[in-house]
């Protein structure tokens, strides 16, 4: 009797610690909106740019987002995810239109969050932000995930080495495929397709069995994760698996993708941006909140 109490004990008390430790480890910065409440829950998930503590030989300062990603679980339980390319053409509060990316250089989570909905009506409960280093630590303390790609890539920019086909891909190597866009002729739409694949690379790879039944897996994955994350005031380690839920869920029922393009490169006064269809965009949103969008409404420019 007292050596199963003990095991229980053991199993109930190890998973309790490590999300209480998971919690109370991750980095938090003031991201709380202010905008109405919208139905249903979104999340915010911003891929920052800084080389904090990534390379000591890259002299690039500050950041910007580099990824932006817009999840939301309805209440009629449809989960959509939706990348919102760093070159979209939109209003910076304050600023004027500018590139979305630059939102954040101008004024962190805070200025993102509000761009963000003020261009797709969204009012965004939780916001997640990851760094470069944050990405390479994570992959890294899972081991590696399965990436595909069907092309041979050779890009000095990104650094992305790779021989068409399916690879098992370490953090560094990772990284650079989901940062690459100088050798894709499709530009950005290609880094956004890579990047959303590496988040649900590292979601299918967090809850395989090699990791749910490692308790070293699992404690190297809570350090990582800890240290590799920064969330809102209002965030949790439960929200924070509850997004990783709902990519997963968007992406086996095929609700992924980016909102409606008019334009992949037109040229203005901020340069090459990337220009949402004004007239499809706001039904594209609606319907995102609603939780009655479709495969059909993710239709990429030609």
């Amino acid at each position: 009797m007292g050596v199963l109490t003990l095991v229980l004990v053991v199993i109930i008390a190890w998973p309790t610690w490590l999300i209480w430790h998971t919690n109370a480890s991750m980095h938090r910065v003031d991201a709380t909106s202010t905008a109405p409440n919208t139905r249903g829950t979104t999340y915010l998930f911003a891929g920052s740019d800084s080389r904090d503590g990534w390379n000591p030989d890259d002299p690039t300062e500050g950041q910007r987002s580099d990824s932006t990603i817009l999840v939301h679980r309805a209440p009629n339980g449809q989960a959509s995810m939706v990348s919102l390319p760093r070159d979209s053409y939109v209003n910076i509060p304050g600023y004027g239109m500018s590139k979305l990316n630059a939102a954040f250089a101008y004024g962190g989570p805070p200025l993102l969050i509000e761009t963000v909905e003020e261009a797709t009506g969204l009012h965004v409960d939780h916001y997640v932000q990851i760094g470069m280093v944050g990405v390479t630590d994570t992959i890294d303390a899972l081991g590696s995930v399965e990436l595909c790609w069907d092309a041979d890539v050779s890009d000095e920019f990104s650094g992305m080495q790779w021989t068409a086909g399916c690879h098992r891909a370490n953090g560094e190597e990772a990284l650079a495929f989901s940062r690459m866009r100088y050798s894709d002729p499709t530009g950005d739409v290609g880094r956004q397709q890579r990047q959303r694949q590496v988040m649900n690379a590292v979601v299918s790879e967090a809850l395989s069995p090699a990791v749910l039944i490692n308790p070293l897996k699992q404690y190297r994955l809570s350090e990582a994760a800890a240290n590799a994350l920064t969330v809102g005031q209002n965030t949790n380690i439960f929200n924070v698996a509850t997004l990783m839920m709902a990519m997963r869920k968007a992406t086996a029922d095929g609700l992924v993708g980016m909102p409606p393009i008019s334009s992949v490169n037109a040229m203005n006064e901020a340069g090459a941006v990337m220009l949402w269809d004004e007239a499809a965009v706001p039904g594209f949103f609606e319907n995102m909140k609603n939780g009655t969008l479709t495969q059909e409404d993710f239709v990429l420019p030609q």
